[in-house]
């Protein structure tokens, strides 16, 4: 089954700083809704826990948080799972990858990530954990325009990989 990961990062692919986002783009956070909602959002738990209480589970998506404690309490609903094929096996829907870096390096080399969904941030922030280098396989099939949004210039991008 094909998965798509969906990531916001900066200029030099920083994506985190001590386990949040060092930056605050409305019109991203959005973009992400919008896509994700509906489908399966699969997280590692650190990326679980640096959502605000209030905002998890994510509504209307099935939540799974990947942990090798599958004691780990979650709310009702939301499901565990050790491997990210074992959560793409009870996955449902369109699914995102939502991070962290130990994930997204995971799932950007596994064979059934087909698209990439980026938020390119037009500057550089002050970041700890940083998104893997893009394969060779995927090739930019849509670049939105320069916008704007709380000071800071970003760009929708979305990648696909090449058909061999």
């Amino acid at each position: 089954m094909n998965f798509s990961i969906i990531v916001a990062i900066d200029e030099k692919g920083g994506i985190g700083k001590n386990n949040t986002l060092p930056w605050h783009i409305p019109a991203d956070l959005r973009h992400f809704k919008e896509l994700t909602t509906g489908g399966t959002v699969i997280m590692g738990r650190n990326t679980w826990e640096s959502i605000p209480d209030k905002f998890r589970p994510l509504p209307n998506r099935l939540n799974i948080v990947l942990t090798g404690n599958l004691n780990y309490v979650v709310p009702e609903g939301v499901k565990l799972a050790s491997s990210l094929d074992g959560a793409l096996a009870v996955s449902g829907g369109s699914t995102f990858i939502i991070g962290g870096a130990k994930v997204f390096e995971e799932a950007i080399r596994h064979e059934d990530c087909s698209d990439l969904f980026i938020t390119k941030i037009e500057s550089t922030f002050d970041c700890d954990t940083f998104f893997p280098f893009l394969p060779l396989d995927f090739q930019i099939v849509h670049e939105g325009e320069t916008l704007e949004d709380n000071e800071i210039k970003f760009k929708f991008l979305k990648y696909s990989k090449e058909l061999l």
